[in-house]
């Protein structure tokens, strides 16, 4: 297994959705990490043409890593539905399409459920997965994934988040995450959403809280 690196200083966010940079900045926060999105520093977004999230988060971080010269960070997170044979996955942003917007998307998704008869939340389980990667200068990798398991409810509810969180209840809990604040999702005790179950990984490996 390789030896984790402390990660400091200056990291670029390799992302243009606005949504996931105020998460991450409020999880790095207590780490004294200035993060910087590609979005800000104008940095075009490559190709996602791998075939897991880890790849594509590796694509992502690697390309912002040498645009700026910057340690960067990438995260490739996506819902999959059990009864629509793990999609949108992999898909999850292009259903949004070019104008990321998740209502058409999660439309899409209850409605493929519906055709399928599938009204039980024993028939409508997903799961969210993120993979966080981190890329250095000099060609040096990390990689942290999280997952969190739930069902997908009969429509949207809540306005907090992004994405698919209006449609996605996470088991144990009433809410959906838009229903939640990311206070609770990010979780002091135990981390819920899948993003912040990576960074606790990540956190634990590569950041130490300033003295």
């Amino acid at each position: 297994m390789a030896q984790h690196r402390l990660l400091t200083g200056k990291v670029v966010l390799a992302t243009h959705n606005k949504g996931k940079l105020v998460e991450m900045r409020e999880l790095m926060a207590p780490y004294g990490i200035e993060l910087v999105s590609a979005g800000e520093l104008g940095l075009p977004e490559p190709e996602e043409d791998g075939y897991m999230f880890s790849e594509n988060a590796a694509i992502k971080a690697v390309a912002a890593c040498k645009a700026s010269g910057l340690p960067a960070l990438s995260d490739d997170s996506g819902l999959c539905v059990d009864a629509l044979d793990g999609a949108p996955g992999l898909f999850s942003a292009n259903w949004a399409g070019p104008g990321k917007d998740f209502g058409p998307a999660m439309a899409r998704v209850l409605a493929e459920l519906a055709k399928r008869g599938a009204t039980t939340p024993e028939q409508r389980r997903a799961h969210f997965t993120s993979a966080l990667v981190i890329a250095w200068p000099d060609g040096h990798q990390e990689l942290f994934e999280g997952r969190v398991f739930g069902t997908i409810v009969d429509a949207p509810r809540g306005t907090g988040g992004f994405g698919y969180n209006p449609i996605f209840q996470p088991d144990g809990y009433p809410e959906t995450f838009a229903e939640m604040t990311t206070t609770v999702k990010s979780g002091a005790d135990e981390a819920l959403s899948h993003r912040a179950r990576a960074f606790a990984q990540l956190a634990a490996a590569c950041l130490r809280k300033p003295a």
